[in-house]
């Protein structure tokens, strides 16, 4: 039976773990295996990690980091950055990975999706869509190039293209909410959710538990992912790796 997923999202650069706002001045919190160790002990639900500059740097994964990491990991693993082609993801599940997460590339190379659905399946196909809405023309647009590039694209319309093209879930990563901790972009997801079938994970904004209690309420089954709420505790933002216990957990997602 599928259930809402409670997800971190850890960002890499450099090999370490860092936390942004709106996708600009990355701030090390850490290091990344460190933090898969904590959360294996809290029992996460999945692991997103994403290389936040690969695919600006023109760069393939760093597979000897994500083999580190698959090997401590004790959760679904899903990975993104730099993923370019069906022999990069191949080599990336053979790590240990479950996941896939592509995002430029699903952009420049939408039939990349169709060959990596029918290589690695699509269930292991995750397509992350960096959203931001702009207050000019008042529109939601996908950027990619960790925000610096707009393809001009409609969220809605490409994450339905993406789920025929083969895609096996849709990220949709808000770039106006990100690090801001002052809760989930409502207005973007129900735009998405009811345009495709396909499980949905949303990433930005979540400060609080209760973020993502009004999350699971309003939308059901979907996957509930953050990355500073996990990380920071406090008005200060002291780094410290943080998950609900189970009795949170269960009190979310009844």
């Amino acid at each position: 039976m599928l259930r809402p997923r409670i997800i971190p999202c850890l960002l890499i650069k450099d090999k370490g773990l860092v936390k942004t706002v709106n996708f600009k001045n990355p701030r090390y919190v850490g290091d990344p295996i460190n933090a898969v160790k904590i959360f294996n002990e809290k029992e996460i639900d999945e692991l997103i990690v994403l290389d936040i500059c690969a695919t600006s740097e023109k760069r393939e994964p760093d597979y000897k980091m994500i083999e580190h990491l698959a090997a401590e990991c004790r959760m679904p693993f899903c990975y993104g950055g730099g993923v370019k082609t069906v022999e990069q993801a191949q080599r990336i599940l053979g790590l240990g990975v479950e996941k896939i997460a592509i995002g430029s590339a699903a952009v420049e190379n939408p039939g990349l999706i169709t060959c990596a659905a029918e290589c690695i399946g699509n269930q292991s196909v995750v397509v992350v869509l960096d959203v931001k809405k702009s207050a000019a023309a008042n529109k939601y647009e996908v950027w990619t190039h960790n925000g610096q590039k707009n393809t001009g694209k409609c969220p809605v319309e490409f994450a339905q293209q993406l789920e025929r093209l083969g895609a096996g879930e849709i990220v949709i990563n808000s770039i106006n909410n990100d690090g801001l901790m002052k809760g989930y972009d409502i207005d973007l997801i129900e735009k998405v959710r009811p345009s495709i079938s396909v499980p949905l994970t949303v990433i930005g904004g979540a400060g609080s538990l209760n973020d993502i209690r009004l999350l699971i309420n309003k939308f059901g089954i979907v996957g509930a992912a953050a990355g500073s709420l996990f990380i920071f505790k406090g008005v200060y933002r002291a780094v410290l790796i943080n998950y609900p216990n189970r009795t949170e957990k269960d009190a979310l997602i009844k």
